[in-house]
């Protein structure tokens, strides 16, 4: 029995050679990736400018990072946490490396790849290097796709330019998709460009984007919608256009030139212009600052007339200079586009029209370089996946009008959120302009809602529109409604009774943002019982009784949000602690009272496990200067153990039962919980993913419109939205309820018989598991406790991926199974396992407060080093 304590099996099915005792990560994190062909394309992140979250983890194209280094840095910490669309978060977690991609174009060389589907769209041709790219398949797979179904979005132009696209060369057609799929605003260097591989002409396929090509007039006038200003600058489509811009033609001045230059370059021209800097961001504001319009007699401006020839002749210093010419900035521009040599820059319009493919075709506004590769490696994986019915809508937008006012209220959304998120404190001034877009907005959020309400009413069957929702204009104005309710209640305009009424309003409908219903419960019940009462006087009632009054619907509001079944459990102990005090306050009889005992919350159980760390000694530091400060007084600390782990460094224990060999904390802690009885495993997230899986099988699998568009789907696009209970509620109520009445060792044993052998591929899923283990823990768990924890994770899917405690443990006890316990016939203990460097983070707070909510068991485990042996 002791042996299930250990690692799970390798992923290859066979038994695991190692120590039973060191339990394995659930999942592992992939490596990084990229898929690139230069160096440079590895370095570059993929913005969406249609989506304001993506947006601002980017830095602005035309700032320019303070070091190389700290570049790199920004870059790496993006990386870490990237943002994946619904469509990546369904299909299988498979390789999207270079080596992956690598091996797809070889297969499509040598014929050994079946893509029919693709290559009928693609007209059958086969791969050959420099004639077909997995990068240039997926896109045009993304444009066909839409294009075959939705086509009705697009206008006449526009659908000249896609007969325009396709009949680019391929090379043209790589070295676009290859700058789609980087710094899209960004100029790029056409020397570092990279891509010998594929493009064996580069200037010829430089020169096709480059080329003028005309499209019909527009006939539709400019749409306006509400809040937005006006459309973001090229992004109109004009009678002649180009696929890229050059930098000849486009950069002019020395702010534009500059934001091209490496740090070392820039270094070069701020010591010619005797300016200094301690890093890039103070190099180019000196720079700027002493450039503006001073005179000399060396420096010649720039003309169109200068060909790139006589760009780098001057910079060599063999062409005479014209003392008549005196303009400083233009000479640097001169230097610096001599340095860079010609750039290259996607135009605006095309860019965002292929954007706006790309939103319709993902059915979501963030998507990346392995967005566009992830749909196609799937296909050819050899996994076995869930049967369900594909459906994919080809109405989603009913018009191009709704799908042009969407982009422009994500837009908005963006000048919102910029104001209140990102750009420090916001000021009165902003968010004044927060609550004249917030009126501008209202009128059409109501006018939307009452016609998503008839959509609902009469044409949705059986859940569609909570999906589709995500994707209407109503959905953001929802939001930008709930951001002005939070700015109407600031200190700075304290307008709570225009916030009360927002909130009510928000409250009514029951479409959008369904995850914040249990905030604005919150955020009303605390005005009623705060502010409505000095606000709203009554000449009927004294003011005592006026506040009693509001203290009442106060708590009628609170009852309201606990009997909602779309706010989410996380509320409910909020909820439930206001209702607790009010009914306290308005001194209700005791056997009138809510009696929420059953949910009170008690402090984790606190334990101490000692051990024996290892550290390793750093290498020696030269003194470089005698400094009397570093000389430590005699026998100070000569008993203290050398504590050399930076805060936050994985430690490095001995395991007391394997031989004391090398391990990590929460294996050392582990076999300490062996000791006492325990079983369990070090899976984080691994088995509360595995078990909703299993307990949710045939409910995620289910048939509801437009959440399965492939085959090779291992969940429902909408697992990580909101509106993933709200099309299954009565599905998910059902599974509840029969998971609290026993029968969940039934329903994994079934799934089990029908999918283990096939190892189908289905998310948070890992076949690794005994089943057996898997049984005797979801009796130990019992029905109440385990429903609760299913029933969080279907709510907020997303939300609760991280922050699950360290170890699962669990124990059969000698005890007869009783209804007070659920029926469980143990216990279970989730333990959050903290080295002495270590501390809480917000999401592993928030995981102990949902199981401890629930009933379950929570322990925080402290590691603490009775020894510490330094090793060489």
């Amino acid at each position: 029995m002791l042996g299930r304590l250990g690692k799970r099996p390798p992923p290859g099915g066979g038994k695991a050679k190692s120590s039973p005792s060191k339990r394995l990560k659930a999942i592992k994190k992939e490596g990084k990736g990229s898929g690139s062909d230069s160096e440079s394309d590895e370095r570059s992140p993929v913005p969406s400018i249609l989506s304001p979250r993506r947006k601002t983890l980017q830095r602005n194209t035309r700032e320019i990072p303070d070091s190389e280094a700290e570049d790199d840095e920004a870059l790496n910490t993006r990386s870490n946490e990237p943002v994946q669309t619904g469509l990546e978060q369904a299909l299988l977690p498979i390789k999207t490396d270079k080596d992956a991609i690598e091996e797809y174009e070889t297969l499509r060389a040598v014929g050994g790849l079946e893509l029919a589907d693709l290559q009928q769209r693609l007209g059958d041709r086969t791969w050959t290097r420099g004639k077909s790219s997995i990068y240039v398949d997926a896109f045009n797979l993304a444009l066909e796709t839409v294009l075959d179904e939705e086509s009705h979005l697009f206008d006449a132009a526009e659908t000249k330019l896609f007969e325009e696209w396709r009949a680019l060369p391929y090379e043209a057609q790589y070295l676009y998709v290859r700058l789609f799929l980087r710094k899209t605003h960004a100029w790029h260097r056409i020397a570092r460009l990279g891509y010998y591989g594929d493009i064996a002409d580069m200037p010829g396929a430089v020169s096709e984007l480059y080329r003028f090509r005309d499209v019909p007039e527009p006939t539709a006038e400019a749409q306006v919608t509400p809040g937005e200003l006006e459309p973001p600058e090229g992004a109109v489509l004009e009678s002649c256009f180009t696929f890229a811009d050059n930098s000849d033609d486009h950069i002019t001045t020395l702010e534009e030139a500059s934001s091209l230059l490496l740090l070392d370059e820039l270094k070069a021209i701020a010591k010619e212009a005797k300016v200094q800097g301690k890093n890039k961001t103070e190099l180019l504001k000196a720079l700027r600052r002493t450039s503006g319009k001073q005179a000399g007699l060396d420096f010649v401006p720039l003309t169109r007339s200068d060909t790139q020839e006589s760009l780098q002749s001057y910079a060599s210093g063999e062409r005479e200079e014209s003392p008549s010419k005196t303009n400083r900035d233009t000479h640097f521009v001169r230097k610096i586009m001599a340095e860079t040599g010609q750039c290259i820059r996607l135009s605006p319009a095309p860019l965002k029209l292929f954007e706006r493919v790309h939103l319709v075709f993902y059915r979501s506004t963030e998507w990346t370089e392995k967005s566009l590769t992830t749909i196609i490696l799937a296909r050819i994986a050899r996994r076995n996946f869930p049967e369900y019915i594909v459906s994919r809508s080809a109405n989603i937008f009913a018009s191009r009008s709704l799908l042009l006012e969407f982009e422009a209220s994500l837009r908005t959304q963006l000048r919102i959120d910029n104001i209140l998120e990102f750009s420090g404190y916001p000021t009165k001034e902003g968010l004044q302009v927060v609550l004249d877009i917030f009126e501008e907005v209202l009128p059409r959020f109501r006018a939307l809602l009452a016609e998503e309400q008839r959509k609902e009413d009469s044409i949705y069957f059986s859940g569609e529109g909570s999906y589709l929702r995500r994707l209407s204009p109503a959905w953001v104005y929802t939001r930008i409604v709930h951001k002005a309710a939070f700015v109407l209640g600031t200190g700075k305009f304290k307008q709570h009774a225009r916030e009360h009424e927002i909130l009510s309003e928000l409250l009514d409908q029951r479409l959008f943002h369904a995850s914040r219903r249990g905030a604005w419960y919150q955020r009303k019940a605390l005005l009623e019982e705060h502010y409505m009462a000095s606000l709203n006087p009554s000449d009927t009632r004294t003011p005592e009784e006026n506040k009693k009054h509001w203290k009442r619907i106060a708590l009628k509001t609170c009852e309201q949000g606990l009997q909602d079944n779309l706010v989410h459990l996380i509320y409910h102990y909020d909820l439930q602690k206001r209702i607790t005090k009010l009914e306290k306050s308005l001194k209700i009889a005791k056997r009138f009272q809510h009696d929420f005992l059953h949910a009170t919350l008690a402090k984790p159980f606190e334990r101490t496990f000692e051990g024996t760390r290892i550290e390793r000694a750093p290498p020696p530091v030269p003194r470089l200067r005698r400094d009397s400060s570093a000389v430590t007084s005699k026998g100070s600390g000569a008993d203290t153990p050398p504590v050399l782990t930076r805060r936050g460094a994985k430690t490095i224990w001995l395991d007391p039962l394997e031989g004391q060999g090398e391990c990590s904390v929460e294996s050392m802690c582990l076999s300490h919980y062996r000791m006492l009885g325990y079983k369990g495993f070090h899976a984080e997230g691994g088995i509360v993913r595995t078990l909703f899986a299993l307990l949710f099988f045939d409910v995620l699998f289910c048939y509801v419109p437009n959440v399965f568009q492939t085959a090779y789907q291992t969940c429902p696009l909408d697992l990580h939205t909101e509106g993933f209970v709200e099309a299954r509620m009565s599905e998910v109520n059902a599974r509840l309820a029969e998971i609290g009445n026993g029968e969940a060792e039934r329903i994994i044993r079934d799934v089990w018989a029908t999918q283990g052998e096939r190892k189908t591929c289905v998310v948070g899923l890992d076949w690794n598991f005994e089943l057996e283990d898997l049984c005797e823990i979801v009796r130990c768990f019992g029905g109440d406790k385990l429903g609760t924890l299913c029933k969080v994770m279907a709510e907020e899917y997303a939300e609760r991926g991280g922050g699950v405690p360290d170890l699962f443990l669990w124990k059969v006890s000698d005890q007869i199974k009783t209804k007070a316990n659920g029926g469980a016939v143990g216990e279970v203990v989730f333990s959050e396992v903290k080295s002495e460097n270590d501390r809480l983070s917000d999401t592993q707070r928030l995981w102990l407060h949902v199981l401890m909510g629930a009933g379950i068991k929570v322990e925080l485990c402290h590691a603490k080093a009775k020894e510490v042996k330094v090793l060489d």
